[in-house]
């Protein structure tokens, strides 16, 4: 049955699918996406199993984030100097063999933490290699032209599995223990492991005529080469913008360290966990799910830089009627707790629509041997502004309440947006490359052919 014109056109736009790479890393990614959630969900378990206590789950913060700022940067640099299937090689091996460690420590019955979070360390400097290369491989293996609805398919993956891996995680924990689910995310990395072998060598290409210094140049090793990264990226004030842009939604307006106290003192659930408290770890995965399903439109849009302002200021506004919500319950997990929950959904659908123009953008702007470098700045960015928006929201929340204190980050959303647009206002002009000529005013060159 042939899908109307009128659908077809919101629909997640499924061009990238043609391409058999692009094709096998996509679906393999549906089973290893799950397999990562499940380890996401074992780890503080498992933590706290060991310890009894939260302060020992918080050192996951810690231990993930130093390797995935120094790793994401340098690894951004290699996959710009060197053939991005063979790094993809090394990066899936090693997250193979760490999902590996985590079983056998599990299976031994060693429970020391300290290992325990070591093994974690490891894993994320694999991550945070593999993240940006795998990402800059995008636009050497998709048709031209579709980069935006690449992106788009690969955020939707990634988000539904964080809806799946967690609730099947909770599912089977009391039945198979933490060392079965380590073991069957070994295997579905496997998947992955599969879909790279099969793809053609992407060593780094010759630069494009007319290109700066910074990519005209032969590509250094070391911190020289991730410095150059940070050049060229400075050149380009409004790719700058569109990461602004990325933390003012995060940090000051994604209130997930709130969900907790949002659940048991403002819905009056128990303290081990409820509906609501499911329902509203849920509801931006799932929000994003759907804005992927209907991300036709946006993937095929003239005015990137309008549409990624729109999306943060109506997570902003999201957000804001979430805090409000939040604030009138009254510790009665009633009506008002929905319209939060629907909020949080509506949410995630807006982030969705912001986090594919910004990736697009991001990709179809920068040079191919410069794509590597600024994906592991995109990487710091999108991990570090949620980890940021935890201490915030922690800190607020204790002071002014978790209601209170998540109305007044929907509000900073929309505020800090609205004064870096007045600041710059050429971002809401940027079109991408595919779409025109972009003029001087964007700051940000025409890829040449």
């Amino acid at each position: 049955m042939s899908v109307p014109p009128a659908l077809k056109a919101v629909l997640a736009d499924t061009a990238p699918l043609q391409s058999p790479d692009f094709r096998r890393l996509w679906t393999a990614n549906i089973v290893t996406v799950i397999g990562a959630q499940l380890n996401v969900i074992v780890v503080p378990l498992q933590i706290y199993s060991i310890t009894g206590s939260s302060a020992y789950v918080g050192l996951t913060g810690a231990f993930g984030l130093v390797p995935l700022v120094i790793f994401g940067l340098y690894g951004g640099a290699l996959s710009d100097r060197m053939d991005r299937r063979k790094l993809l090689l090394i990066t899936t091996i090693g997250m193979i063999a760490s999902a590996l460690a985590f079983w056998a420590q599990a299976a031994s019955g060693l429970d020391n933490v300290w290992l325990l979070l070591s093994v974690f360390a490891v894993q994320q400097a694999f991550f945070a290699v593999n993240q940006p290369t795998r990402t800059a491989v995008t636009a050497r293996i998709v048709p031209e032209g579709t980069i935006a609805a690449a992106t788009s398919l690969n955020m939707t993956v990634s988000q539904a599995g964080a809806i799946v891996g967690p609730m099947l995680g909770g599912l089977l924990v009391p039945v198979t223990g933490y060392a079965w689910l380590y073991l069957i995310d070994a295997l579905c990395l496997l998947t992955t492991l599969w879909a790279v072998v099969r793809l053609p060598a992407l060593p780094p290409l010759e630069p494009a005529p007319g290109a700066g210094a910074a990519v005209a140049e032969k590509p250094q090793g070391g911190f020289r080469s991730v410095i150059d990264g940070f050049v060229y990226l400075w050149a380009m004030p409004l790719l700058l913008m569109s990461f602004l842009f990325d933390i003012i939604a995060m940090a000051f307006g994604m209130p997930r360290a709130l969900i907790p106290e949002i659940s048991t003192v403002d819905l009056g659930e128990p303290g081990d966990g409820g509906l609501f408290y499911g329902l509203l770890m849920a509801a931006v995965p799932a929000g994003a799910v759907l804005g992927g399903i209907f991300s036709g439109a946006v993937t095929r849009a003239r005015r990137q830089g309008l549409g990624i302002v729109v999306s943060v200021l109506c997570w902003g506004l999201a957000i804001v009627v979430m805090g409000l919500a939040v604030t009138l319950a009254d510790g009665k997990a009633g009506l008002w707790a929905w319209i939060a929950v629907i909020s949080f959904v509506i949410g995630g659908t807006a982030d969705m629509f912001s986090s594919v123009q910004r990736g697009a953008m991001l990709q179809e702007a920068a040079d191919d041997r410069m794509r590597g470098r600024l994906q592991g700045v995109f990487t710091i960015v999108v991990a570090g502004g949620p980890r940021l928006a935890d201490m915030l929201h922690g800190w607020v929340g204790s002071w002014l309440g978790a209601g209170p204190a998540t109305l007044l980050g929907g509000i900073l959303v929309i505020v800090g947006t609205l004064v870096a647009v007045a600041v710059v206002p050429a971002f809401l002009k940027y079109q991408p490359p595919r779409f025109a000529t972009v003029s001087a005013a964007t700051d940000i060159p025409a890829k040449e052919e």
